[in-house]
């Protein structure tokens, strides 16, 4: 084979490869082919953020439970106040209650201090009537007496013979001062004995208050040992001042049954001068104080909506409710705090 024709071959052989490669190129770019537009849509749509990826759930509202409005679903009442809702079970086992708002009555009264003293003329000294050695004695202080009962037993002096000395009055002793075997003196005091089955109060009165208190005004007195109260009314009001307080002094009576009035003993009193009708009442365990604002709860089903409200009189157990409940409407009237902090924990709850 001459060298021209070796050449030419070869010349034919690149030719050839050549046109092969050039039918075979570019047949990766047609995987990706673009749409009229010009854009790789299905290549777009993989790269497309889902609602989840942007910090939504399916329900419109983001991971926080806020929804579209920015808003965190807490409830609110149509009047602007909080609420919270508080199952019936919770409910009766915290020993939330709810009272109808009503009519009902507002007092003036007056609070006041007071001693218990014995009863003018139930109180008697027992003395021996002639003098000599005390031979017996047959009560002592605290024990209740007859009137009659034999207390002491005296040897007279006069007479060498002996005589006993007796309570006057059904009562109990107060107090002893003889002793056995010494020599009684005639018209030595013995006993103090006294009818404790009734006791004044002597109620302290001060400055303007003493105006508005008269005789025939209802008096509630508590004993402040154990809480227990006694109703009653006042009888007088004396006509002097109490020298060491500079206080006006109104006295009542009350019964003593259990005995457990002791006189010298300091107990509270509230006097009341007058009485108020008023259209809607609460007891005073349905307010609360919401910054400078008097509210209450008004439960609607298990619903608890904090009402503001605008108070007028108001005495120790009960407020006259000028605006913002209506008559019927039920108000928690005992652990009104308990809804009060649960909606402020909820408030809190939603702010964070």
């Amino acid at each position: 084979m001459s060298p021209t024709y070796r050449r030419s071959a070869a010349a034919l052989a690149i030719a050839l490869l050549t046109l092969a490669l050039a039918a075979c190129g570019g047949s990766g770019d047609t995987a990706s082919a673009a749409t009229p537009d010009g854009h790789d849509h299905e290549e777009n749509a993989e790269h497309a953020p889902s609602p989840q990826a942007a910090g939504h759930d399916d329900d419109g509202r983001d991971e926080n439970g806020r929804d579209e409005d920015g808003q965190d679903g807490e409830a609110h009442d149509e009047t602007g106040g909080e609420r919270t809702r508080i199952p019936a079970d919770i409910a009766e086992a915290s020993g939330i209650r709810v009272a109808a708002v009503a009519a009902g009555e507002i007092a003036d009264a007056h609070e006041v201090q007071g001693l218990l003293t014995p009863v003018d003329g139930r109180v008697a000294e027992v003395m021996a009537r002639y003098p000599g050695p005390i031979r017996a004695l047959h009560a002592r202080a605290g024990d209740r007496v007859r009137a009659g009962q034999t207390l002491a037993v005296i040897e007279s002096n006069l007479s060498l013979s002996s005589y006993g000395v007796t309570s006057p009055l059904d009562g109990t002793v107060l107090s002893r001062s003889a002793t056995v075997g010494t020599v009684a003196g005639e018209g030595q005091a013995l006993f103090e004995v006294a009818d404790l089955s009734e006791l004044w109060v002597d109620l302290h009165v001060f400055g303007a208050d003493a105006g508005h208190i008269a005789a025939g005004s209802p008096v509630t007195v508590t004993r402040m040992s154990d809480g227990v109260q006694a109703q009653t009314v006042l009888e007088r009001v004396l006509p002097a001042t109490a020298t060491a307080s500079q206080s006006t002094v109104a006295r009542a009576l009350i019964a003593n049954e259990d005995g457990l009035w002791r006189p010298g003993s300091a107990v509270r009193a509230r006097v009341t001068v007058e009485r108020f009708q008023a259209e809607r009442v609460v007891p005073l365990g349905a307010l609360q104080r919401d910054g400078e604002t008097d509210v209450v709860y008004v439960r609607e089903g298990e619903d608890y909506l904090a009402r503001p409200v605008r108070i007028g009189r108001r005495d120790a157990e009960r407020a006259e409710i000028l605006d913002g409940v209506a008559i019927g409407e039920q108000v928690v009237v005992e652990q009104s705090f308990l809804v009060k902090a649960d909606i402020g924990k909820a408030a809190a709850e939603h702010s964070h």
